[in-house]
């Protein structure tokens, strides 16, 4: 089984199924691409039906989309748990999957990954002001208050136990760290969002992916 992932410095859909499959226990190796060239383009439209990392090469066949992805995990890896048991959770859970998978369009432009804006490391940008995102963030910020509030008693995650939610959040944590986005002005009065931002850089396998990426871009 092989996981296709564009550069681990700032491809955001390729860290969320990588989370998901390293929560699972999966077995599994990593080709790592590129697509800023033409011909680093083209071969990575030869590899994928989209175009676009990730992509999952597993028995013949290639999933592809981060969602797909961990979909498909659930599936063959019951025993990880990946979604909550309890059916209100899990649907919730699967909701602010979605809405995360579709939706923020303006948190993901202005505050956007790549080579200039890496997800990892000790670079920092400065926030950008916009209503539209001032909007984003404070529905992200009123999303993981209120599934804290209602399902995190059991852990720091979003349902308490981890579940996929919390690999499509972690890639908006390293946003919120590399644009120095100050959550208190935006809603976050007690701290709630940001513990959850904190647990999420600090979780292990997120630390293995940053520390990884700065290895190979060394």
């Amino acid at each position: 089984m092989e996981l296709i992932i564009g550069p681990r410095l700032y491809s955001t859909w390729s860290l969320r199924p990588w989370l998901v499959l390293k929560r699972a226990g999966a077995e599994f190796t990593i080709r790592e691409v590129f697509y800023r060239t033409p011909e680093q383009k083209a071969e990575l439209h030869r590899l994928s039906p989209s175009g676009f990392v990730p992509l999952l090469k597993v028995e013949g066949e290639t999933i592809w989309d981060t969602l797909s992805i961990s979909e498909w995990a659930v599936e063959h890896y019951p025993e990880a748990h990946l979604w909550p048991d309890d059916p209100t959770a899990r649907a919730l859970a699967r909701s602010a999957t979605a809405e995360m998978h579709s939706g923020f369009q303006t948190l993901r432009t202005l505050c956007g990954t790549g080579s200039d804006h890496p997800m990892v490391g000790e670079a920092r940008s400065e926030t950008p002001s916009d209503p539209a995102l001032d909007r984003d963030l404070a529905r992200l910020i009123e999303l993981w208050r209120q599934m804290r509030g209602r399902f995190g008693a059991g852990g720091p995650w979003l349902f308490g136990r981890w579940s996929i939610a919390d690999a499509f959040f972690t890639p908006v944590a390293a946003r919120v760290r590399h644009y120095q986005i100050d959550l208190a002005a935006r809603g976050d009065a007690d701290g709630v969002a940001r513990a959850y931002v904190e647990a999420l850089l600090a979780q292990p396998d997120f630390v293995e992916w940053e520390t990884l990426a700065l290895a190979n871009a060394a």
